[in-house]
């Protein structure tokens, strides 16, 4: 046994016993009332081991994405990241729990692709050992994961066509029986012979649908392409089925907009129109982020952009697809850089949703950067962490929280590498090293200290090919309030996550978790106690508890 596993362990038999301890407050839930203050993160690039730089000509400058997961069957998460022109990298995560950052370079000829934006980790085969898509400036690739962090080549070998371009969106979806995902796949500017951008819009987004059950029954075209940046499969009226949300950056399309695509099981999909209640809206497009704020059971859609960004949320109810704009009252229009002493607007990428000091009211991260020298926006603009208010609101916390960088921020994550139930930051730039901050909650890094309650959460379906769960929503009972979250691939900008779902939980020692899975199967409410990590299998009539180095 190595020395970290053994430390491992020891540790991880400390954190049962204060989960097994919590029980005996399992009968006084308390009801999370009183939001906490920004959490200290510290800087642990350089002794992390983590370095990595994508960077590239201005074709790479809207690329940059982090995949998040785990790539060696220990449940801890790995992370993949773009390289542009540059090769891509994968890293092994290798922290000691609760203690530093630490990563180990996997090299490989076939994870160390060049040019590469990002990557989105999914388990296409159902095996439950994850691959990666990543989306390319050329043609984009599946690598299926083999365990151990070995990956092979495997585009050709799950029947998906060869679709020139630069890929910038992803998303991803299950329809009920089927063996594959359906994927969406968006394009930016088209490339001329030598690979370098243009200055028109491709329209060759595509829809793979997976209508036979068993393969892809063949492409479908989504035009007019408006240069997507970011897609989304989401349930946003709890229907039952997942539309596709795509957002365009309006800097180069003309008469153009953000889209809602009706995707059915079956038969092309078919964009959402005024007489369907949409409404027009061209914003400089970038990332998409959704999550319930209002607690009325239906996600807000968080669209970042240059200058305001913009928090959507349903008019009136789930009848139609008509949003109104709430990011000024609630406090994320984030248009100009709140430090730095730079008046002009800012340009945003990355927006993420989570908790990052455990109070049990959603925060939100939004990553910031220059395209590149662009004339008329912000030099000098950093990357946001809004902390969630108990009236909805949320403040600015970044600065105090210790993220404060000018660098050119792009894709982003917020995941617990250590396991000790704090959200962590990993953030690529631009044409400079990528960072990576490690969470001490109101402690220091020689000595961490726990802000609220937590929970992490891992809901699969082992006898589904869809074994992740993605399209479930989760309801999490706190006292007398209830959170809900929908499992989702895509989104963000350039990359995403698949693993651990974490929930801070606030004063509240127990939750109660049901898991409505993607066919509408409602499960049954199940309790879990707090500051420990659980496992929800679908027709388990208990969660399963998880000790890190178990």
């Amino acid at each position: 046994m190595t020395p970290r596993r053994a430390a491992v362990i020891a540790v991880g038999i400390v954190v049962l016993a204060l989960a097994v301890g919590a029980g005996a407050y399992l009968s006084r839930p308390e009801t999370p009332v009183a939001a906490a203050g920004p959490p200290t993160y510290v800087d642990e690039t350089e002794s992390s081991g983590l370095s990595h730089l994508y960077d590239g000509g201005i074709t790479f400058a809207v690329g940059g994405g982090v995949a998040v997961f785990d790539c060696d069957g220990d449940r801890d998460p790995d992370l993949y990241i773009g390289g542009g022109d540059l090769p891509a990298a994968l890293f092994r995560n290798v922290s000691t729990l609760g203690g530093p950052l630490q990563f180990e370079r996997v090299a490989s000829e076939v994870t160390d692709e060049p040019r590469v934006n990002g990557a989105y980790p999914i388990d296409m085969s159902g095996d439950g050992i994850v691959d990666l898509f990543l989306l390319r400036a050329g043609d984009d690739l599946v690598l299926q994961g083999g365990g151990d962090c070995a990956f092979e080549r495997a585009t050709s070998r799950f029947g998906i066509p060869i679709i020139e371009g630069n890929s910038t969106a992803f998303s991803a979806k299950w329809e009920t029986g089927a063996r594959l995902p359906s994927l969406a796949i968006g394009k930016y500017l088209k490339l001329d012979e030598q690979g370098t951008r243009t200055l028109e819009c491709d329209v060759s987004n595509v829809l793979l649908p997976t209508a036979d059950g068993t393969g892809y029954a063949g492409v479908f075209g989504l035009p007019p392409g408006y240069c997507a940046l970011s897609m989304l499969f989401s349930d946003w009226d709890r229907s039952g089925h997942r539309d596709l949300r795509v957002t365009n950056d309006r800097e180069y399309y003309v008469d153009g907009m953000d889209q809602l695509w009706r995707v059915g099981p079956v038969g092309e999909p078919v964009a959402y129109t005024a007489a369907d209640g949409w409404v027009s809206m061209q914003i400089w497009g970038m990332g998409i982020a959704s999550e319930d704020l209002t607690g009325d059971g239906y996600p807000e859609v968080y669209l970042t952009s240059q200058a305001d960004n913009k928090l959507q949320t349903l008019t009136a109810g789930p009848g139609q697809p008509t949003f109104r704009d709430i990011a000024d009252r609630r406090g994320v229009t984030a248009a100009q850089p709140f430090t730095g002493g730079d008046p002009l607007p800012s340009t945003a990428w990355h927006p993420e949703f989570a908790d990052v000091n455990n109070d049990a009211f959603s925060d939100l991260f939004v990553s910031k950067g220059n395209v590149a020298a662009q004339k008329g926006f912000a030099v000098k603009d950093p990357s946001n962490l809004f902390l969630g208010q108990p009236d909805g609101t949320f403040v600015e916390g970044a600065e105090q929280a210790g993220i404060l960088s000018f660098d050119r921020g792009r894709g982003a994550a917020l995941a617990d590498f250590n396991l000790d139930g704090l959200l962590d930051l990993v953030l690529v730039n631009y044409g400079a090293p990528v960072r990576l901050w490690r969470n001490v909650g109101t402690g220091t890094a020689e000595a961490p200290a726990a802000m609220g309650h937590w929970l992490e959460l891992a809901v699969e379906d082992p006898r589904s090919p869809n074994r992740n769960a993605i399209g479930a929503w989760l309801e999490i009972q706190l006292g007398e309030v209830t959170l809900q979250r929908e499992l989702t691939i895509g989104g963000g900008h350039t990359g995403g996550e698949l693993g651990w779902l974490h929930l801070g939980l606030g004063p509240t020692r127990e939750a109660k978790v049901r898991v409505t899975w993607p066919d509408g199967e409602v499960g049954p409410w199940l309790s879990v106690a707090a500051d420990g990590f659980a496992i929800i299998e679908r027709g388990a009539s208990a969660a399963q508890r998880w000790v890190p180095g178990s």
